[in-house]
């Protein structure tokens, strides 16, 4: 498996080490990564999510979606970010798309070195991001960067994301590792607490039933086979709209 877990006193480094594929992600990956995180022991005090070679995460690996079923396991990945007792770490650079933005945004803390690409290319292959995905991005980054990045599937750089809060360091994964280790030397059932509440703060997501159709519609569609045939292919995908 391409998933490694090195403790490191009381930071967890977990890297996603698939270089072949700049670390994109499929229903197995996205498993372990979730068991990396919901295993950690109980000395763990903060948690560093990282790429090799150059590249945080590309997304997720197409040749291995083949329905609904990933996005799932996928929200799971993403809740136990959000759900683990201490602080997660995203030390991005390099291809940080799709899945990438999702595992990045759904951390805690970022840091990215100033020429990664962010971006949610949903829009350019056919399928749709979770409730949860859209709300965070909204709350992170607004609704103007939100919009531009879900409804016109265009990229943000590493600087833009500092700049718009995104990330709150500039560095390489080099700040997000001494960055942990700092936060590691604090009060953690401070920590802990302090987290529980900030994720208390979030607002309810929407129960419209239209929101749920549509979040099937899409992964069922024509247009998501024509966009992964499209991107396999390497050219424009001729989307119908049904």
């Amino acid at each position: 498996m391409s998933v490694h877990v090195e403790p490191s006193g009381a930071v967890r480094l977990v890297t996603i080490d698939r270089p072949d594929r700049r670390n994109a992600l499929d229903a197995d990956h996205v498993e372990a990564l979730r068991a990396a995180v919901a295993d950690a022991p109980s000395g763990t005090r903060a948690l560093v999510l990282q790429g090799v070679e150059g590249h945080f995460c590309a997304g997720a690996d197409l040749k291995g979606i083949e329905g609904p079923e990933f996005a799932t396991l996928l929200r799971g990945l993403l809740h136990a970010l959000r759900d683990a007792p201490f602080p997660c770490l995203a030390a991005l650079e390099g291809a940080v798309l799709g899945a990438g933005t999702q595992l990045a945004i759904a951390c805690d803390l970022r840091t990215t070195t100033p020429d990664a690409t962010l971006g949610i290319p949903a829009a350019k292959l056919g399928l749709m991001v979770d409730p949860w995905t859209v709300q965070r991005l909204v709350a992170l980054a607004g609704q103007g960067v939100a919009r531009t990045m879900l409804l016109a599937a265009d990229p943000v750089s590493g600087e833009d994301a500092h700049r718009l809060g995104l990330a709150q360091r500039l560095g390489p994964p080099e700040e997000a590792r001494s960055w942990a280790a700092e936060i590691a030397t604090k009060a953690p059932l401070t920590i802990a607490g302090h987290k529980l509440v900030l994720n208390a703060l979030d607002p309810p997501l929407p129960d419209d039933p239209a929101v749920g159709e549509a979040f099937d519609r899409a992964w069922s569609s024509d247009d998501l086979v024509e966009g992964k045939a499209a991107f396999a292919e390497r050219r424009p995908p001729d989307f119908q709209g049904r």
